[in-house]
């Protein structure tokens, strides 16, 4: 048997700080410890429960002082759901701190000099911002109420809702979440009792069975309303009980599908959506960067890609746009351009657009967007882009004057950069979701880069996550 370290309780321990990864920081005795839910300015007795090489990782058993950086939070799944770890910090707060997070990530990672990062782009909206949620079916729930599983019949282990922290095989059953705006909590709650008023299964993780397996909403500031049934298998009622019954309760919905998932794994985008009723898509809309333009319209398909707060997505375009600061002849390349949002955005105020994305779905949807707003002056490719972007492909396409570069959260891959550093754009706009990656990329682009603008976006209230906007220049060739 593996030897079990005692868990050690320490006490009058002052959290300082707020850590990356949405936990508290306290470092008693130099011991850098992380504990979640903690805010700096408490003073709490904390138990070591995980040992690692540099740090320690503990829980809060007691609170002498609480700080005055707390609010109450309103979510009562709040502690459990792990999805708004930050809930419990004064909104305020949560933003000094997410720009503390791109600030010393640019210090300790890029180790480059940066100006004053600008003040960050707060949220209109702290709650009921998101567009898409993603829920999961489970037939044995996270209980709540003490009751052992056994006491409890089938129908009252049915759940719907979010998988707690780091368990794949544990949900919590959700009565109301404050990410969507309605009818996303109705809609969520209805679907449940219907699967179980019809007997339906709920899909065991476990075993990978079940029929009512994941239920995607999506929702645009237009108001349209999208709704995905994922199922695990075939079952004749879902076409002809539950999707009626779902369309006649929310005739709000405008486009209702499901999908059958057999697979292991819970991703849709290898598989044929069914169409029950409506469109096949919503439309998202946004203000065009030029005066006097029509609005850019985008439609989102069940798999596409869409900034999750549309509010804040406006504003994140809007800062890259103003960073580029586009005189009407460039070329510009627009890396990971997903569904050509960002291309589809600038294409009016500049000569030409080339967007390269990995995902040929999201590619298909650029390309429809550009062909909606009337745009004829981009161009898609789909591929790998480390592989895509080499030096055939800037003599075929042109060198660009600005790259835009809005990569996942692990960043860019080393032979992208390396090209970039070939190509020598004179500016490059950095998106990002990560200032940690980000802060890794522009350490090698510091070769040929300097920072010339920061500007943090709060696009995630009650998270610790949050998007930094960059905006690198050329070195003056010595």
């Amino acid at each position: 048997m593996k030897n079990r370290r005692k868990h050690e309780l320490v006490e009058q321990i002052e959290i300082i700080d707020a850590g990356a990864e949405g936990v508290s920081v306290a470092k008693p005795d130099n011991k850098v410890v992380f504990i979640p839910y903690g805010a700096p300015g408490d003073v709490v007795d904390i138990v070591y429960y995980k040992k690692k090489k540099n740090y320690f990782e503990g829980k809060i058993q007691l609170f002498h002082k609480k700080s005055d950086k707390r609010t109450t939070p309103v979510c009562s799944h709040f502690g459990l759901c792990g999805g708004c770890k930050w809930q419990h910090l004064d909104y305020e707060w949560q933003l000094h701190y997410k720009q503390k997070q791109v600030k010393d990530s640019l210090e300790r990672i890029a180790k480059v000099p940066f100006p004053e990062l600008r003040t960050i782009l707060r949220s209109d909206e702290t709650f009921y911002y998101r567009n898409k949620l993603e829920y999961t079916f489970s037939n044995r729930k996270w209980l709540t109420d003490g009751a052992p599983a056994g006491t409890k019949n089938e129908d009252d282990l049915k759940g719907l809702g979010f998988h707690l922290s780091g368990m794949f095989d544990r949900i919590l059953d959700l009565e109301h979440c404050y990410l969507q705006p309605d009818p996303s909590n109705a809609i969520r709650l209805f679907v449940r009792e219907l699967g179980i008023k019809h007997q339906l299964s709920f899909y065991d993780v476990r075993q990978h069975q079940g029929v009512m397996r994941n239920l995607i909403i999506r929702t645009t500031t237009k108001g349209d309303v999208m709704v995905v049934l994922v199922v695990g298998e075939e079952d004749e009622r879902i076409e002809q009980i539950i999707l009626p019954e779902i369309a006649g309760h929310f005739p709000e919905i405008t486009s209702l599908m499901y999908v059958v998932n057999p697979k292991k794994n819970d991703t849709i985008n290898d598989l044929p959506v069914k169409l029950f009723s409506g469109l096949p898509y919503i439309s998202e809309q946004m203000k065009s960067p030029l005066s006097g333009q029509p609005d850019v319209v985008f439609r989102i398909g069940p798999v596409s890609f869409y900034q999750t707060n549309p509010v804040q997505a406006e504003k994140l375009y809007q800062t890259a746009f103003a960073f580029a600061d586009f005189k009407g002849d460039e070329l510009v390349y627009d890396l990971y351009t997903g569904t050509g949002t960002i291309a589809n955005y600038i294409a009016k105020s500049v000569k030409k657009v080339i967007g390269i994305e990995y995902v040929e779905e999201a590619v298909a949807d650029a390309r429809l967007n550009a062909e909606l707003n009337g745009i004829e002056n981009t161009m898609f490719y789909a591929g790998d882009m480390a592989k895509l972007l080499d030096d055939a492909f800037v003599l075929n396409n042109g060198k660009p004057d600005v790259v835009i570069t809005d990569p996942p959260r692990a960043g860019m891959h080393e032979k992208v950069i390396d090209q970039l550093l070939s190509i020598e754009a004179p500016k490059i706009v950095y998106v990002s979701c990560n200032p940690a990656t980000q802060a890794r990329d522009i350490a090698m682009l510091s070769k040929k880069y300097t920072i010339e603008a920061v500007q943090p976006v709060d696009m995630f209230p009650q998270t610790h996550h949050v998007e930094n906007v960059v905006l690198l220049q050329l070195k003056p060739v010595e």
